[in-house]
């Protein structure tokens, strides 16, 4: 997929290539213009390097012991295959997504009886690798499970076919945008084996449904069966905020929603959103928004 050359595991027996599969369709776009995209003001600061879908890629794979300045993301959606970091050995079967941080050497190869068909690009971009590290895909879990992987390769699909069509600004930056939409929604995007995130998604569902309830942490524990400060650190871990920190976030956003679209008074907005100490849903509202809620209220918007 890039401009390295093909090479034999020293642990797998079959020779890997890189490309040449019955039915594949590739794109590269010459260095010069990556560069050049790069710097032109106005871009997405994105730019997709490489793309392409191999059909049942028998024996395809890369090692690449020398690192890239790419992003890359393999989507397998038949057979198998894995990939290799400096943290293992990782299996890689249907419906699963291999995410590859820059700068980190790697390899990856077609499983040698059920050889994987993949959607896959390169994303160069200097935003990335901060981007991936973030959102967790690191060299140390590089294999997702989606839930769904369709709209995932949808958004692949459309990264090939604006980069076939041309190398205009107009088209990579189409390219671009499509390819930060599936790098999003793999970052959001739970594993389908990830029944802690199940957990904590019933439990934002749960304070979502219920903003003006009193709901405490160990409510929430309790009905997850686990422990207070169990919970509390699996829901930071995948949610990025505490609890109540989270809570406060959802009730923020209910009350400008309706500052925005009805008339109805700060103190009984307040009490619509879980505060009926008006006094304190003052202090929150600017503790969060730097202004009142009344200041918030006369600002122009829209």
């Amino acid at each position: 997929m890039n401009l390295d050359i093909s090479t034999t595991m020293a642990h797998h027996r079959d020779v890997l290539i890189p490309d040449g599969f019955p039915g594949q369709r590739m794109l590269v776009l010459p260095r010069p213009r990556v560069r050049e995209f790069l710097n032109q003001p106005g871009t997405a600061r994105l730019v997709v390097t490489d793309c392409g879908y191999f059909p049942r890629a028998d024996s395809h794979g890369r090692r690449r012991t020398t690192p890239i300045g790419q992003a890359i993301v393999l989507a397998c959606v038949d057979g198998a295959g894995w990939c290799e970091t400096e943290a293992g050995r990782f299996p890689v079967h249907r419906g699963q997504v291999v995410v590859l941080p820059p700068r980190q050497p790697h390899s990856y190869g077609a499983d040698a009886d059920d050889p994987w068909t993949l959607w896959w690009f390169h994303a160069a971009s200097p935003e990335v690798e901060a981007f991936l590290a973030s959102s967790g895909m690191t060299a140390e879990n590089p294999v997702r499970g989606p839930r769904d992987l369709y709209p995932v390769v949808s958004l692949m699909s459309e990264v090939l076919s604006w980069m076939e069509r041309d190398s205009t600004t107009t088209s990579l930056n189409a390219a671009a945008g499509a390819a930060w939409h599936a790098l999003t929604l793999l970052a959001s995007e739970r594993s389908r084996s990830d029944d802690a995130g199940d957990v904590i998604e019933h439990a934002t569902e749960y304070l979502r449904a219920h903003i003006a309830d009193r709901v405490t942490v160990p409510e929430l524990a309790a009905m997850a069966s686990l422990s207070t400060s169990h919970f509390s650190a699996l829901f930071k871990r995948h949610v990025g905020y505490p609890v109540l920190q989270y809570q406060t976030m959802l009730r923020m956003g209910r009350a400008r929603e309706l500052l925005d679209t009805t008339s109805a008074t700060i103190a009984a907005i307040a009490a619509e959103v879980g505060y009926p100490d008006s006094f304190y849903f003052a202090r929150q509202f600017k503790k969060v928004h730097g202004m009142t809620a009344r200041e918030y209220r006369e600002q122009h918007k829209g």
